[in-house]
This record gives structure tokens, sequence and C-alpha cells, in this order.
């Protein structure tokens, strides 16, 4: 089943980066998950990164793959 995802442009992704609006969002490859539940995402930090932004380019440092994603909500699709 092929679900219509919603677009959400980047300037709404930045107002979700845990201290402007509830929710805590970030995008990776084009998907933006929602991460209010992590406790690793609290207040919208998350080691040196921070919600409301694209992560596409920063998993390249990170200790993890992109498996951690799977656990995530899928909210929408990244536009320009």
């Amino acid at each position: 089943m092929d679900l219509e995802l919603k677009e959400i442009n980047k300037r709404t992704l930045a107002l979700r980066n845990g201290t402007d609006k509830p929710e805590i969002w970030v995008a990776y490859n084009g998907l933006v998950f929602d991460v209010s539940e992590s406790r690793l995402w609290k207040n919208g930090k998350h080691y040196e990164h921070w919600a409301g932004q694209d992560l596409t380019d920063e998993l390249k440092d990170a200790p993890h793959t992109a498996g951690v994603f799977d656990k995530m909500k899928v909210v929408g699709k990244l536009i320009d």
C-alpha cells in the first residue's frame, strides 16, 4: 500500500525544533521523521545535532546507521 505523504517545506521543518512547536522533527533522505518520543532528542538536541533540519549529510559522522530511522514515525516528505 503506497500512501501519499504530506509535503513539508524546510521552513515548517525548522519550526519543529523542540522549542517553537511541541513536535520534534528531523529529515533524512527526503523523509521527515517525528522524533518527539525519543529520549535521545529531548529538547530538540541530540549530541551536536539539532532538530528541525535535514540530517542527511550528517549521518556519515554518526556512530549508528540509518536504521535508527526505522523506529521513527514518518510524517511527510521534505520539499524545497
